[in-house]
């Protein structure tokens, strides 16, 4: 089938909408899924600064959501999960997810499924997850997705690509939601939302009374502030961007100037003596040990963001009982994540469409400019859908 897709052709160039071929029938645990709206995360956008590791042409996106339009021909089970006997079109339209055509479906990032994390419920760290998500996806001859003139274009992105009208994903990425949802706003919960609110309530497993600073007030930082906010606890904001901290103060945190002298010193005034958790989405060096010094003792700093270059950490931030440590994807579970944040959010409780502003796939380049302008915290992409 043909469609519509944003490609990236090389690390320098701007994207290219245009027509992509798809040369493949969904394969057993597969869904293919219209995309009604995909998030522009940072990740995406790391890829320009990949030094060849992430490889191009391709089609990025990594937080898309839509509907399923097919399915591997199964007639093993219905969705009930009882035999179809008579091979019949509901036996056509499962798959042993139990996801049809006809479902609404948020996009997460893509694990084996079998390794020893994936199998202890933690997929974020799946043996896997480097060739699976960033460089390269699961071994595919013939290539399987193509421009118009029969180019091979790199396989999925994230197991997603959704930078397009249409998606060819494993049906484990697809986590089943409400229809009665605005589908079109809800991809960031399968990256960048779920990696900051995971953090604070998964890795942290912040409560009331608890204190947390969040250094960076991006579409991560925001979404660990408005998870806090919902979990009780108490949150300092740290941001070099008046606008940024303007929105973080809106959704309960304290807002803090980067450049605050004695930052350590004003965040534990602040926090009663120190805060118990931080968590860093800059991978700038002076502001995490600004955070580390800012902890209480036995406080934990999660780092989301990928460091560049060595860290050098100052005498004195790790003692007393202090810790440091990488957090992939919000520690989440995205079966699990994804329901609990919908459900704050119908709750008034997780208000994320706030961060979100919408452009048509045609405008990609726009939404990557306002994104590193920092004039949007999250840019959701919306291709023309052709069914309704």
């Amino acid at each position: 089938m043909r469609f519509r897709a944003a490609v990236l052709r090389s690390y320098e160039s701007p994207f290219t909408v245009e027509d992509v071929v798809l040369r493949t029938e969904p394969a057993a645990g597969e869904l293919l899924v219209e995309i009604a709206g995909a998030g522009m995360c940072g990740t995406d956008l790391a890829v320009r600064g990949s030094a060849g590791r992430s490889p191009l042409p391709a089609v990025l996106g990594h937080e898309g959501a839509g509907v399923v339009v097919r399915t591997p021909p199964t007639t093993t089970a219905t969705a009930t999960g009882q035999p179809d006997a008579a091979g019949s079109e509901a036996g056509d339209r499962v798959v042993p997810t139990g996801i049809g055509v006809g479902d609404h479906v948020v996009l997460s990032f893509d694990s084996c499924g079998h390794c020893p994390n994936c199998r202890a419920a933690a997929p974020a760290y799946c043996d896997s997850f480097a060739s699976l998500n960033l460089f390269g996806g699961r071994a595919e001859q013939p290539p399987r997705l193509t421009d118009a003139t029969g180019a091979a274009l790199a396989p999925r992105w994230f197991g997603q690509s959704s930078f397009a009208q249409y998606a060819l994903v494993p049906a484990r990425n697809a986590v089943r939601v409400d229809p009665a949802l605005p589908i079109e706003l809800l991809g960031p919960l399968g990256c960048g939302f779920l990696t900051g609110a995971g953090a604070v309530l998964n890795t942290f497993g912040a409560g009331p009374g608890d204190t947390l600073v969040v250094l960076g007030a991006g579409a991560v930082g925001l979404a660990a502030v408005l998870a806090a906010s919902a979990a009780g606890a108490l949150t300092v904001a740290v941001d070099r961007h008046p606008e940024r901290l303007t929105l973080a103060e809106r959704f309960g945190a304290t807002p803090l100037h980067a450049s605050s002298p004695d930052l350590p010193g004003r965040i534990r005034r602040l926090t009663d003596g120190g805060a118990h958790y931080a968590l860093d989405t800059t991978a700038a060096p002076p502001l995490i040990n600004h955070a580390l010094h800012a902890l209480r003792p036995m406080g934990t700093l999660g780092l989301v963001a990928r460091l560049h270059a060595p860290l050098s950490l100052e005498p004195g931030t790790l003692d007393r009982g202090r810790g440091i440590r990488h957090i992939c994807e919000g520690d989440a579970v995205p079966g699990v994540l994804i329901p609990r944040l919908i459900a704050l959010w119908r709750a008034g409780r997780f208000p994320f469409d706030q961060l979100i502003r919408t452009y048509p796939l045609g405008d990609i380049n726009e939404a990557e400019r306002d994104c590193g302008a920092g004039r949007v915290v999250k840019p959701v992409l919306l291709p023309e859908r052709t069914s309704r």
